[in-house]
């Protein structure tokens, strides 16, 4: 299981991640399932249960699925870029990106949509790269606020556009399947930087376009 070293530096607010080589885990497969079997027994199941020999396997193939993100560089994925953008000056704007994260707090799912917009200042890049940028920061434990500075941090260091803005609204099942137990509860986040944070116009521009 291969990660990223994430290293956090205190002088920089949160969003500010320094992508360490290539480091990997000391924890090998086995013994992460045999911890999964741990898991099963505490909840009082038999992991040697016929419908539960596998579980082990499936959990840490899942968690793989789950967890990619810790296995990608974010600004590597936004390294490609296009100069040749006809003159064209106004916000690219990606609406409405899927995305499945986990609660770093209960590690249970975060599930919700991100708009992604930026302001181009000579180069643009493939809108498909927009939505694995917020994939690679979603297959992460999470935290929905640190998750939306991440990825205007993200942007605005690989494209270096005039701004960049972003609009994230996800349920969260810690809230909605635990704890208080309140369906139907979703949570808003949204960041400005740049021209965004500078011009309220701007952002309303933005908060219309995503409606």
């Amino acid at each position: 299981f291969k990660l990223k070293r994430c290293v956090m530096n205190s002088s920089l607010n949160a969003s500010k991640i320094i992508f360490d080589e290539d480091v990997k885990s000391e924890i090998s497969e086995g013994e992460a399932e045999k911890a999964v079997k741990i898991l099963i027994e505490y909840i009082g199941e038999d992991p040697y249960r016929e419908g539960l020999l596998e579980t082990p396997k499936r959990v840490i193939k899942s968690f793989k699925e789950f967890y990619a993100g810790y296995d990608q560089n974010p600004q590597e994925l936004l390294s490609k870029t296009f100069e040749d953008i006809e003159g064209y000056n106004d916000i690219v704007l990606l609406k409405n990106i899927n995305f499945e994260s986990h609660c770093e707090h209960h590690m249970v799912p975060i599930i919700g949509s991100a708009s992604i917009g930026y302001y181009p200042d000579k180069r643009v890049v493939g809108i498909s790269k927009l939505a694995r940028v917020l994939d690679a920061f979603a297959k992460r434990l999470q935290t929905q606020e640190t998750m939306t500075a991440q990825i205007v941090d993200c942007i605005d260091k690989a494209l270096k556009p005039k701004g960049t803005a972003i609009f994230i609204d996800a349920e969260h099942h810690c809230m909605s399947t635990r704890g208080v137990s309140k369906n139907d509860v979703t949570m808003t986040t949204n960041q400005f930087s740049g021209c965004f944070l500078e011009n309220v116009n701007l952002q309303d521009r933005f908060l219309n376009m995503i409606k």
